[in-house]
């Protein structure tokens, strides 16, 4: 007899004493226990506004800025960006539907394909890359909160003294004032984060289209940057900074690519958030990208004095302006813009990352204060140093080990699989997703190899073209090695849970 519910939408639970009984399992607790279908009430709605919510934040408005700096014209910046986002969609919504049917986050969908311990290896890797994100987030809100008080508190800046590690303690203050936020939100849990999205998406939308009316009026127009020619001089030269960037727009949601599940999970249907993700991705990324493009290149008329690089950024450019209140509203818009987005991208998917690793032990509260410290430790402030270098060393780099986690979940789930798992096997330590002591070689082997052929460009400069290529030849490596060893060395396991399949059907 199945342990388990199909209802007609095609979405599976665990009936009652099946649940009961992996509640007892090393492997599960509360924050990682598939999501009863009563409580998946997230629509389509929720899910275009998490989108929006994360898409509208700081390094969004600035990505444009290191494609012209590395020699694109505005609408060859924005085509890269749209290309980029277009492609990333495939692989984010493959990754959303296991968690839309079965009620399953991130590092326990991983169970499948990797093994109930190896699951850690793709986990922990995506939430090491996501603490980098949360310490750069968290840094720029910092930063919107320091402004704020600089405009109400008179000398804050030498409030507490000269510079420490390169910055005033008052900038510090407001870090840890920021990233205090953040650890807040996560201690009420994922539906006061649905509330926060919410609101937060056309709040911070208005207000960036209020600041872009605003700064064209006092500019006169457009400014002199959308008539700026590209700098490159052949198809070839454009061409070599086109694959790379193209890599790094991936890389940009590689990480969300992944662990959707962690919010598809609460969805009310496929199709919800399907049409949600798909309407909100790709258009509202060059929509915030063009509004950036546009705000710069009139801040260039109403601000003479300030630094190209300065330009780029919405809170150096705000803390421009004189009147207080003005940049009192401003400072909130970019604070709400970069909590949304750092709570949503940052810090739901390691929580449960460290979670999985040691479930009795961790929570996901416990997890979102552990992503907190580690963002902090990877000093976040040296990562944004140079607005290039995260496009063409971070973005890029990590790109690379995402698509190779990718490639292994996708190739797994949808081809191996055929979106067939055995949900409650997912929480015991004997189930079918044991393999050897809890790892799937194939799927270990085939994520190593994705990351070699992926990062070889970085020892052999011949190489190097597969570097630029990170994320799509650690994806197409990995892909094409799980299918085939699964097929040619098929665990038992497979065999068993196939078995099963048939027999609930």
């Amino acid at each position: 007899m199945t342990e388990t519910i199909q209802h007609s939408d095609g979405r599976v639970e665990l009936k009652a004493d099946a649940l009961a009984e992996i509640s007892q399992s090393p492997l599960y607790n509360e924050d990682l226990a598939p999501v009863p279908v009563e409580k998946r009430n997230w629509t389509t709605y929720n899910y275009a506004a998490l989108w929006i919510s994360m898409a509208h934040c700081i390094p969004t408005y600035m990505m444009a800025s290191g494609l012209i700096s590395a020699g694109m014209n505005w609408w060859q910046a924005l085509i890269t960006i749209l290309l980029g986002n277009i492609i990333v969609l495939a692989p984010i919504l493959l990754n959303s539907h296991p968690g839309t049917k079965y009620g399953i986050p991130f590092p326990v969908f991983a169970r499948a394909s990797y093994g109930t311990y190896g699951s850690n290896l793709p986990a922990l890797m995506r939430a090491i890359v996501a603490c980098g994100w949360f310490g750069i987030q968290a840094w720029i809100g910092g930063q919107a909160i320091h402004i704020f008080f600089a405009s109400v508190v008179p000398d804050w800046q030498t409030l507490f003294g000269g510079a420490v590690g390169g910055h005033t303690p008052t900038e510090w203050i407001s870090f840890l004032i920021f990233w205090a936020m953040n650890i807040f939100i996560i201690y009420r849990g994922m539906d006061l984060l649905r509330h926060v999205e919410n609101w937060a998406a056309p709040f911070v939308l208005i207000m960036t289209a209020v600041l872009l009316a605003w700064i064209l009026y006092q500019a006169g127009g457009v400014g002199f940057l959308l008539n700026e020619p590209g700098k490159f001089q052949t198809a070839g030269e454009f061409w070599k900074i086109f694959i790379p960037s193209l890599t790094a727009m991936i890389g940009f949601w590689a990480t969300l690519s992944l662990n959707m599940p962690d919010f598809t999970r609460f969805g009310r249907s496929q199709r919800e958030q399907v049409v949600g993700q798909t309407v909100a991705l790709p258009s509202t990324m060059v929509i915030f990208a063009a509004m950036g493009i546009l705000i710069t290149s009139a801040a260039v008329v109403v601000f003479p004095q300030m630094k190209p690089d300065e330009l780029w950024d919405p809170v150096k450019l705000v803390g421009q302006f004189s009147q207080p209140l003005v940049v009192a509203v401003s400072m909130f818009t970019i604070v709400v813009a970069t909590l949304s987005v750092n709570i949503a991208a940052n810090v739901v998917s390691p929580a449960n990352d460290f979670a999985n690793a040691f479930p009795k032990l961790i929570s996901f509260r416990t997890g979102g204060l552990i992503t907190g410290i580690v963002g902090i430790l990877m000093q976040p402030w040296k990562l944004l140093a140079d607005p290039s270098g995260y496009i063409f060393s971070w973005l890029l780099g990590y790109s690379g080990g995402l698509g190779s986690i990718a490639g292994v979940l996708i190739a797994d789930y949808w081809i191996v699989r055929n979106k067939n798992l055995n949900l409650g096997d997912l929480y015991r330590t004997k189930g079918v997703y044991r393999y050897s002591s809890g790892w799937n070689w194939r799927a270990i082997l085939a994520t190593i190899l994705g990351c070699f052929f992926a990062w070889i460009g970085l020892i052999i400069p011949t190489l190097r073209f597969l570097y630029d290529y990170a994320w799509f030849v650690g994806f197409g490596v990995s892909f094409f090695i799980q299918w085939v060893l699964m097929k040619m060395f098929p665990p038992t396991e497979l065999i068993a849970e196939s078995a099963e399949t048939s027999e609930s059907i």
